[in-house]
């Protein structure tokens, strides 16, 4: 078993390498680590060209899920985005936070920082910062945060449960979060679970949902709330380099199940504003008017 240290520079090198790879390609693979399928050309990613503020140049194919889009941002509002990657969220919270807010992306890769300086000077944006750093130690001062963003980000960090506690400390009281992040009901293959692509490719270091919701509890937060989870299917042809026919048959006998959630939580204290939630059929839940039912 790898260290935390190892992990972290396995993803570091990875995603260096996709903060200059084709959209196409991180689509059509985990997260753009390992081969890419010819049988499924969209395997995480859900569809951001239609939500406000989105800009093509910044959105690399890397997520799970539309954080941004559950996340109740509103004007004025002090925003972090976890793993901002090229940017793609922090803009979509910019349009939501307007000229009077302030986002703050943080990423440990210095390509991708680079890479979204360079976008966010494109778009003139003065209240749009990419910090570099390590989330399990967010290089941001205590109690500064209205909402915190995040996708498919958690799954790549060997401590998330630290990672949760920082999004706790950096939140003002009555703040709260809006991620989107792999997890697993059931064990994966041992040979996925070791293998250092499938880390990176949000896959193996992904944990029990149960565990995963376990952790957001156990760290304070209030208004624990499923806004959406979707099944992901990983092709054959990709499960192909890992697993024998009879271990693919297995897998997808529906014993392991992947799923991309994305989990809103409330910060103690007092809530800037009132936050509707309303459940839907699925036992997922979402706001009224966010688009999502």
């Amino acid at each position: 078993m790898k260290t935390s240290e190892e992990l972290k520079n396995i993803v570091r090198e990875k995603y260096s390498q996709i903060a200059e790879q084709d959209k196409a390609l991180n689509q059509s693979s985990c997260c753009g680590s390992g081969a890419a399928s010819t049988e499924v050309y969209n395997i995480m990613t859900d569809d951001y060209s239609d939500i406000q503020g989105y800009n093509t140049d910044a959105d690399l194919g890397l997520g799970c899920g539309l954080p941004t889009k559950f996340a109740h941002i509103q004007p004025g509002d002090t925003v972090i985005d976890l793993g901002s990657g090229a940017g793609n969220d922090c803009f979509i919270a910019r349009h939501e936070t307007g000229e009077t807010g302030k986002v703050i992306g943080i990423d440990f890769t210095s390509a991708m920082i680079q890479k979204a300086r360079i976008n966010a000077d494109k778009l003139g944006f003065n209240n749009v910062e990419f910090r570099e750093g390590d989330i399990e130690e967010i290089p941001v001062s205590d109690n500064m945060a209205d909402v915190v963003v995040s996708n498919c980000v958690l799954n790549l960090v060997p401590n998330k449960q630290k990672v949760i506690s920082e999004i706790f400390r950096v939140l003002k009281s009555g703040g709260h979060f809006s991620i989107s992040d792999i997890v697993l009901v059931g064990d994966l293959p041992q040979a996925l679970q070791e293998d250092a692509e499938m880390y990176a490719g949000c896959i193996s270091g992904a944990i029990q949902k149960k565990e995963y919701l376990g952790f957001i509890k156990e760290s304070g937060f209030e208004e624990i709330t499923l806004q959406k989870e979707k099944a992901i299917e990983i092709p054959n042809d990709i499960l192909g380099k890992y697993l024998s026919a009879e271990e693919i048959n297995e897998f997808n006998s529906g014993k392991t199940g992947i799923f991309s959630i994305t989990v809103f939580a409330q910060k103690p204290g007092k809530k800037k504003q009132k936050i509707q939630l309303k459940e839907l059929e699925s036992g997922a839940t979402c706001a009224p008017g966010s688009g999502c039912c």
